[in-house]
């Protein structure tokens, strides 16, 4: 495995970004392999690590079709919904708490 070139942070050259910055442009990386490593020191911890991407080998991102929309619908219900009592909390359910607050 080849080793990836490492930039501090703000100073990656153009061509490059992050997958964030990437979705923000309508793109994905498509399969390709981390072109390059940025770090952003820290005091007292190890450098935060954000990987690079070409932006010339990335590809658009994949329309949502109606049944992956009905299958987010779907998954983002289940979260939602208490397995003690059965009701709908109207909020995502903390994975900590595994219920809603009132049965907590």
């Amino acid at each position: 495995m080849a080793t990836v070139p490492v930039y501090r942070w703000r100073l990656a050259p153009d061509g490059l970004a992050t997958r964030r910055q990437l979705r923000s442009l309508g793109l994905r990386p498509g399969g390709q392999d981390v072109a390059a490593q940025l770090e952003r020191p820290r005091r007292r911890r190890g450098p935060l690590v954000a990987y690079l991407y070409r932006l010339d080998l990335a590809k658009p991102v994949r329309p949502m079709t109606p049944a992956r929309r009905a299958a987010l619908a779907k998954a983002n219900t289940a979260r939602r919904l208490c397995p003690s009592c059965g009701r709908d909390a109207g909020y995502v359910i903390p994975a900590h708490l595994g219920v809603c607050n009132p049965c907590t």
